[in-house]
């Protein structure tokens, strides 16, 4: 009996053995994925800003949002007739992107995202995290502007 515990006790340490090294390859594969991807998710941020203004000022029929990028490569949004305004920043050493809405509630923390490499069936790929899950850029950057023009965040619907 002794000889049959051993035996499971180790086949045990093996498969947390393999589960850790596994998990390792894991991480160091979505570290690289994501350090390489970076720029790629950055520039899908900017295109999603500028898409998202472009279509508020569609629907406004007059200049409503203003986008620009700062020679440091950050995005400025502001709405005519209001002094807030949001700031879109990336920090590539970090993997960060950070959003900073002065309409925002003062109770409200600066949004933060993270960059992170994920396993795809095709391979690797990267995306905006917040809070360990995926974001929905489209419905986080609409929430901000709607803040930034003076609206809720979210519709009553």
């Amino acid at each position: 009996m002794g000889d049959e515990s051993t035996k499971r006790a180790a086949q045990e340490y093996l498969a947390a053995k393999l589960s850790e090294e596994g998990q390792s390859f894991e991480d160091k594969a979505n570290r690289e994925a994501a350090i390489s991807l970076a720029q790629t998710v950055w520039k899908s941020v900017v295109q999603t800003v500028i898409e998202k203004c472009t279509e508020w000022n569609v629907v406004t029929r007059e200049q409503t949002l203003t986008c620009k990028e700062t020679l440091l490569g950050d995005l400025r949004i502001r709405c005519a007739g209001r002094s807030p305004l949001v700031t879109v920043h990336f920090n590539s050493r970090k993997l960060l992107v950070t959003i900073d809405n002065t309409a925002r509630l003062e109770h409200e923390p600066v949004t933060v995202l993270s960059i992170e490499g994920y396993a795809m069936d095709s391979g690797r790929s990267a995306r905006l995290m917040r809070n360990n899950l995926p974001v929905n850029l489209d419905m986080m950057i609409l929430g901000h502007l709607r803040v930034l023009a003076g609206l809720t965040r979210r519709t009553n619907d």
